[in-house]
């Protein structure tokens, strides 16, 4: 098990559970040292106090908050140890709701509650139990890195989840970025839908950070005086070019059905309507083959039309030579 990042209790009315926070995810991100180019010695971030010019340790490192320009306020751990809250020390379930009214985009990182000890078995159980036998989450309130955070319990694989959330009043109103209105056709909605369709998986299992992989392919090269792996062709659409939407979308679900081993003849749902103004009908395959036997017919008739001419006028050279 990871190292436990926090100790104390869930408060459930006037249950209490003694639970150990640990890390539910883990970084597999690739680290970078600052070094100097010309000998890579590595390049240390120093603390320096701007007031002496001398380095400090951590040891004599503390917290301060400026409350006016050339007046800050020292705060110390113990301080913050000791206010008033009743969330200091405890995970404490202020409220539950229903799963689907919480927006994700509240949700921050998230941790695994580990039962502490034998006498947190059974109450762990006992809110792990009424929990998953609802349709609820709930909604916790909690002190930890310098401040109260709201948190939200779910259970995953029978452990209890804390998601640590923002405060509505960190949530940005997202209004001022959405797009002029536009219109959108019901074909293409259909054909969005159908497309959201064809790309439905059952779970993220397959996804892999390709990033991450790239990245150690470029390490190890260097490592190795291998020349680097070639640069991926960059797939892109250029800037300002005019997407036909439901042919893109038309090509999308082809593309997601010949994927999954489907076959891509019907995958257009919908048929392109062109522009009165500047498209014309397309020919349907009667007329089209109409067309083609009368062009050849007629193209036939020239031919010996021309044959015959030909034919006249070298007779007519020929009676005039002799």
């Amino acid at each position: 098990m990871p190292r436990p990042l926090w100790a104390g209790a869930i408060s459930f009315g006037l249950v209490t559970i003694p639970v150990k926070i640990v890390s539910a995810t883990e970084d597999h991100d690739v680290h970078f040292h600052r070094v100097h180019l010309t000998d890579m010695g590595r390049v240390r971030t120093r603390k320096v106090c701007e007031l002496d010019d001398q380095v400090v340790s951590q040891d004599e490192i503390g917290k301060g908050y400026e409350i006016a320009k050339d007046e800050t306020v020292p705060v110390t751990d113990e301080e913050l140890e000791q206010m008033p809250l009743p969330t200091a020390k405890a995970i404490e379930i202020a409220a539950f709701v229903d799963a689907e009214t919480i927006d994700p985009v509240r949700i921050s990182d998230s941790y695994y509650l580990a039962a502490d000890g034998p006498v947190a078995a059974k109450p762990y159980t006992l809110l792990r139990k009424a929990l998953e036998r609802s349709s609820k989450v709930a909604v916790a309130k909690f002190a930890w890195h310098g401040r109260e955070s709201l948190g939200l319990l779910r259970i995953r694989d029978g452990a209890i989840v804390l998601h640590s959330m923002k405060w509505p009043d960190e949530i940005r109103n997202p209004q001022e970025l959405a797009p002029r209105e536009v219109e959108v056709g019901d074909e293409e909605i259909e054909q969005a839908l159908q497309l959201a369709e064809q790309m439905t998986i059952a779970d993220l299992s397959g996804f892999h950070d390709e990033y991450r992989e790239a990245l150690e392919g470029i390490i190890a090269a260097k490592a190795e005086g291998k020349p680097l792996p070639a640069p991926a062709e960059d797939g892109t659409q250029e800037k300002g070019e005019v997407v036909d939407l439901m042919a893109a979308l038309n090509a999308s679900v082809e593309a997601a059905q010949e994927s999954r081993g489907e076959d891509g003849e019907d995958a257009t749902v919908h048929e392109m309507r062109p522009s009165k103004k500047t498209a014309r009908k397309a020919p349907s395959k009667k007329t089209a083959t109409s067309k083609a036997a009368v062009a050849k017919k007629t193209t036939g008739r020239s031919s010996s039309a021309s044959k015959k001419t030909a034919g006249k006028k070298t007779a007519s050279k020929r009676r005039s030579a002799s």
